[in-house]
């Protein structure tokens, strides 16, 4: 798995970013899985997908008040 830049999401278009957004989501699920049954090999791993998730709903946002444009 590849964490992407921010500048990588913001070429993404809406239904990428989404797919990305469920993506990362499911993975944050298993991660926390994994934490819960103490089989996490990198704890930090979560933060970030959370991050990534955050900055995806940035960008979701921005085309909601329309300051992106759709693709």
């Amino acid at each position: 798995m590849k964490l992407r830049d921010f500048r990588d999401l913001k070429e993404m278009d809406l239904d990428e970013l989404k797919s990305q957004k469920e993506k990362f989501f499911g993975e944050v699920l298993n991660l926390r899985t994994q934490s819960a049954m103490k089989h996490l090999e990198n704890p930090s791993k979560i933060r970030t997908l959370r991050r990534s998730i955050a900055k995806i709903n940035t960008l979701l946002r921005e085309y909601e008040l329309g300051i992106r444009e759709k693709h």
